[in-house]
């Protein structure tokens, strides 16, 4: 009889990154938890796909605002097995310039990001821990480390999630758990080109190209893998050399 698969849980699995994070696990050998709140055509469909290629996927779908229906079902998937990866991608972006960012830009965006990171987060912990082995990447951004015109509320989101990253890192270290964060530059999507044509990528990026979301996700596969068991409390950049 054969192990059965470590679970894995990608949160935002249905958005472009979280897709190809999803992909990543799956094509590793995990059974794949693809999470969606308003788009679960998208994860029903990322879900097909992974399962064509010979995978084992899942939709979950939840608010990770919402704390209570989050752990409903989060309960329901422990009932069988612990989570022992765990990929918090869930984000939102409300742009605006500070002085005229209003109170709900703020708060969504900081929601997302850090109520959502401990809605999911906290209820897998303990079972988790008992496994003693686990993996936990949360995905940052360039904005918290270099700052973005705009952004004042996604970067202190992000900043404070690359603080909860190395806080939890310490607590679960000896229980065999890493934490990490992975900080993506520009990515390529529909929505940084809408943001950045060739001419500002050029002038930002020292490789003079964005990057791929399978490229992030070949990081967050290493991060999740048995191989960097060593790794841990760490922000790492994949961003083409931006400073």
């Amino acid at each position: 009889m054969s192990a059965p698969k470590v679970r894995a849980l990608v949160t935002g699995g249905s958005g472009a990154l979280g897709a190809a994070i999803c992909r990543r696990l799956g094509a590793a050998g995990h059974l794949v938890y693809v999470h969606a709140n308003r788009n679960e055509a998208a994860a029903q469909e990322l879900v097909r796909e992974i399962r064509d290629a010979g995978g084992e996927a899942h939709t979950l779908a939840f608010d990770v605002t919402d704390t209570e229906s989050t752990r409903a079902v989060l309960d329901r998937i422990l009932e069988e097995a612990p989570v022992q990866i765990l990929v918090n991608n869930a984000a939102i972006h409300d742009d605006a310039a500070f002085p005229g960012m209003s109170p709900l830009q703020w708060q969504r965006v900081i929601d997302v990001s850090l109520k959502g990171f401990y809605n999911v987060t906290q209820p897998l912990m303990l079972p988790m821990i008992r496994t003693r082995w686990g993996r936990i990447v949360n995905i940052s951004s360039v904005a918290a480390l270099l700052g973005n015109r705009g952004q004042v509320n996604y970067a202190a989101a992000k900043g404070a999630l690359n603080a909860a990253t190395k806080a939890l890192s310490l607590e679960v270290a000896r229980r065999g758990i890493t934490v990490n964060a992975v900080a993506p530059g520009i990515i390529a999507s529909g929505m940084s080109a809408a943001v950045f044509d060739e001419a500002a990528i050029a002038a930002l990026v020292p490789m003079q190209r964005a990057g791929s979301a399978a490229e992030v996700a070949s990081l967050v596969g290493y991060l999740a893998s048995a191989e960097a068991g060593y790794i841990t409390g760490q922000i790492i950049s994949v961003n083409g050399g931006m400073a």
